[in-house]
């Protein structure tokens, strides 16, 4: 299993967890249906527009149904952002196997992961939201919470005991260390450039080479860069963890991130410029960095370490009270608060941790910011339960991870036999989905002005799990001799569909044309959902409706069939 990543944009359809009673949260207006249901106004609140649940936040896991995670042997983790699920695979499913990750990797995840765990449990909520998940509820509310997927999947946080014994599985590896796997495969972990600790993994048999690139970096920072020589002649290379934004350049973003700071505070550019530059994932709440660096760092950063440039100039900064660290805002952190300040919190989510006390406390003063560096969260939805908001918001996302550019010119340098780029596909309600297969059959026929349809018929072929659409076969030829066929030559028959209608009947323009045919004593009468033409010679009522046509006759089949064609002249088939 290569990676397991938690899905955390769950969250943001649920209310932030006040670290103190927040009177605007607790008078929000429950839920009240279209039809004037309130049975979900214990669950659901209304703010600003959108509905949130009232509930802890509850998180979206990995794909569990397709597969049984029990008989999983290996799971490789590239990066500490990719192991957040890790607890709900090996507590959960009867995982049984070995995790392997760098020792960086397994620090900073223990960090974030008790991080995660401990902001979550020191606000309890005394309710707990499920009757909304029902599948026949869920469709009754609007959007986003009526769109979303797989509701019944989600799960609350984990607990720091399923941590602890999450990690005991983890077996730590260095950087072009060779594991053997069951004698049959050899792994090795490759320095990404993504992050301290962050690997590419290379799966090798005798025969085949199998490259798994996860987040990667090019750029010049902290970590070790990126062993692109080690991915070369592979026969296969899978890719993901690309860039979201991959037009928001790292450098440009850094830039406006300081020049935003610096409309309110630009004494102290140059410190938290420096301080970008600084591992800062090292750090969490409860004031400890994790020595953790010396093997998985460039060596000019290394050199730098030792030297103690980094830290005397931390030291200094911390001597003359310009950088504080507290673990929590309460105790020296209201004693020792002051502004004009910076304050680095969390969660991006902005639905649990310091940040919701932030929010609530500043986000009434336009004379505040906050600043978004995180791109995996839209910051609309991230501020939807604060609305409205009286503080400046900046989008400034940091995504160093590869862009599509640079993968390229990768392909192009390790010399793949075959590429495979996962990405999560997500279409939303009329966007546009192309697909090579069966374009060539397809004949759009426009309906309306800019509007054209055109149908698909096909046969879904499915085999390991994977369903394509394929053309229909051909209708099977008269045999050409007496001979018997044999059974294996039968093909599926396939009936030819209708063909649809489309286009509405002008009443006056079918009288004439009916007319013209030869009835006459043509009457016809308004109903309130169309109209009604009177064959009053042939005993023939014919009814038009916006959906619907219906002739009706006295056993006459030769007479419907004709005043069926008539009607067709004035619709349109595809």
């Amino acid at each position: 299993m290569l990676d397991c990543g938690l899905d955390m944009t769950s969250t943001l359809n649920f209310l932030p967890l006040p670290l103190v009673q927040s009177p605007r949260l607790s008078k929000l207006p429950g839920l009240v249906l279209k039809d004037g249901s309130t049975f979900l106004d214990k669950e659901l609140k209304e703010c600003s527009g959108h509905v949130f649940v009232d509930s802890v936040p509850e998180f979206c896991l990995p794909e569990t149904e397709l597969l049984d995670l029990s008989t999983v042997d290996v799971i490789l983790i590239s990066n500490y952002h990719c192991m957040m699920a890790l607890p709900y695979i090996t507590e959960y499913t009867g995982f049984t196997g070995t995790v392997y990750a760098t020792e960086p990797t397994v620090q900073i995840g223990r960090l974030l992961m008790e991080e995660l765990v401990n902001s979550i449990e020191r606000v309890p909520k005394a309710q707990s939201a499920s009757t909304w998940k029902n599948k026949e509820v869920q469709r009754l509310l609007p959007a986003p919470l009526k769109d979303a997927v797989e509701v019944s999947m989600w799960r609350k946080c984990y607990t720091m005991p399923e941590v602890n014994a999450a990690l005991s599985k983890i077996q730590l590896v260095g950087y072009s260390q060779k594991i053997e796997l069951f004698g049959a495969v050899q792994v090795t972990p490759l320095s990404s450039g993504y992050a301290l600790g962050s690997s590419n993994w290379i799966i090798q048999s005798h025969y085949e080479k199998v490259s798994y690139v996860s987040g990667s970096s090019l750029l010049t920072t902290h970590p070790q860069p990126m062993d692109q020589a080690s991915l070369k002649n592979s026969d296969v290379l899978i890719l993901t963890g690309l860039t979201q934004i991959p037009t928001a350049n790292p450098d440009g973003m850094v830039g406006e991130f300081c020049s935003n700071l610096g409309r309110s505070l630009s004494e102290v550019l140059c410190v938290f410029y420096h301080l970008l530059d600084l591992p800062w994932q090292n750090i969490t709440s409860r004031g400890e960095s994790e020595n953790v660096r010396c093997s998985f760092e460039k060596p000019e950063k290394l050199h730098e370490k030792f030297v103690m440039s980094e830290f005397l100039f931390l030291f200094q900064l911390i001597q003359t009270n310009k950088l504080k660290h507290y673990p929590s805002i309460h105790g020296d952190f209201s004693n020792d608060f002051k502004q004009p300040c910076v304050i680095f919190t969390g969660h991006p989510s902005l639905r649990f941790g310091d940040v919701v006390h932030f929010m609530e406390l500043w986000g009434k003063s336009s004379l505040n910011t906050v600043i978004f560096t995180e791109p995996d969260f839209s910051y609309l939805d991230a501020l939807a339960p604060y609305q409205p908001l009286a503080m400046k918001c900046v989008y400034c996302p940091i995504d160093t991870r590869l862009n599509f550019i640079q993968v390229s010119k990768l392909l192009k340098e390790v010399q793949v036999m075959k590429s495979c780029c996962l990405l999560l596909c997500f279409f939303t309600h009329s966007s546009e989905i192309n697909k090579l297969f069966l374009a060539d059959s397809l004949v759009p026929l426009e309906i309306k002005p800019g509007i054209s349809l055109a149908t698909v018929s096909a046969m879904l072929h499915t085999k390991d799990n994977k369903h394509v659409l394929q053309l229909p076969p051909k209708p099977p030829q008269p045999p050409t001799s007496k001979k018997r066929k044999r059974v294996s030559d039968d093909v599926p028959e396939c009936k030819p569909l209708k063909p649809l209608l489309s286009g509405s009947i002008p009443v006056d323009q079918f009288v004439q044309t009916l007319e013209k045919h030869g009835f006459s004593d043509v009457k016809v009468e308004d109903t309130a959902k169309g109209h009604i033409v009177l064959l009053q010679e042939a005993e023939t009522l014919i009814q038009i409706e916006e959906d619907s046509t219906h002739i009706i006759c006295d056993n006459d089949e030769p007479l419907r069939v004709k005043l069926r064609d008539l009607v067709l002249k004035f619709l349109q088939k595809f």
